[in-house]
């Protein structure tokens, strides 16, 4: 069983999303797939259980808000938790509605505002839980560790009902490498093409310009931003370019052409005079170091751009860093 948890502002959203069929499809799209995948794309959603609160998702919508209004401090009032079984397997309505409370209870919305809806519309039997983080005390549930939650959540769920169980790879990984974080295919591809871009450029106007014909928007300000096609937006520091390393590569590339130039300059002067030792073969054999120290700083500079973000241990850095600093809080406060 796979769980899925959420949390969000519009009560309407969540709740109509659970109750109404895909809005994508027409009348005659729902109707063509049911005949064909022998599922129910027309009034796909079936109400299992209404705990404190009743009617149409008008009503429902109305009577969340108006809890929601005991709060002031919670941003994200709207929980909203999914279940899907594994291939091949059912429950009976009974018990699929046991595990919806069993889920809410979980994640402190036993006793709020809540639906308990199945969808009819795929081969997986899964049921959807819209629930009111607001109490009618005022309080609201809390959203941490919400993934532990869930997880903990289905494993109980398996062995309950008999269902197939579906292990976490990451249960079998050593505490080490369980704080890897997984592989991010957007962040790869964005990191990619920066690095690619400074190679190619030697000025910020150029570097923008190349990067905006590749479909990126960029922000910047005191730091700066990549927006992908897909209006994602990542700080160029989670990706390891900062706006101060940019500014270093393009500038040591600057340089580099700067001192490439004098040197091209010479060429002609040091064609007559290459025979007769001189103070100028001297310059040039300084000019000549200088360019090869920049060009060494700016593939050094790259190459930790691009490093991975954690140590080559496997291991995030900030985390072992986080973890010092309160071995020495709790080492402090013991010598008080």
């Amino acid at each position: 069983m796979i769980g899925h948890v959420s949390i969000g502002k519009s009560a309407y959203q969540c709740i109509s999303y659970c109750l109404e069929d895909k809005r994508e499809l027409s009348e005659e799209q729902k109707e063509k797939l049911s005949k064909a995948e022998q599922l129910q794309h027309q009034n796909r959603a079936e109400v299992l259980h209404y705990n404190q609160c009743f009617g149409n998702k008008k009503e429902l919508a109305a009577q969340f808000r108006d809890v929601q209004k005991l709060s002031r401090r919670c941003e994200k009032p709207v929980l909203h938790l999914s279940l899907r079984l594994a291939p091949g397997e059912s429950l009976s309505k009974e018990q699929l509605t046991e595990m919806g409370k069993a889920c809410a209870e979980e994640f402190g919305v036993g006793d709020h505002q809540y639906i308990c809806v199945l969808h009819k519309d795929t081969k997986e039997q899964h049921i959807h839980i819209a629930a009111n983080r607001v109490g009618f005390d005022g309080k609201a549930a809390k959203d941490g560790n919400s993934y532990k939650r869930m997880s903990s959540l289905c494993r109980r769920m398996e062995k309950q009902y008999g269902l197939q169980e579906v292990l976490s790879p990451r249960a079998f990984l050593s505490p080490k490498d369980r704080r890897i974080q997984r592989h991010d295919s957007r962040k790869e591809r964005m990191r990619n093409d920066i690095r690619k871009t400074l190679e190619k450029v030697e000025s910020y106007p150029s570097f923008e310009k190349q990067l905006q014909s590749l479909g990126y928007q960029i922000i910047k300000g005191r730091g700066i931003s990549f927006i992908d096609n897909k209006k994602v937006k990542v700080k160029g520091s989670d990706l390891g370019f900062s706006l101060s390393k940019i500014e270093k590569v393009l500038e040591l590339k600057r340089q580099l052409r700067q001192e490439k130039q004098k040197s091209q300059q010479r060429q002609p002067e040091q064609k007559i005079q290459y025979l007769q030792p001189s103070k100028h073969q001297h310059e040039t054999h300084d000019e000549m170091e200088m360019i090869e120290v920049l060009e060494r700083q700016i593939s050094k500079l790259l190459n930790e751009l691009i490093r991975p973000e954690y140590g080559t241990d496997g291991v995030n850095t900030e985390l072992i860093r986080e973890s010092k600093r309160k071995k020495n809080k709790s080492y402090r406060k013991m010598s008080r």
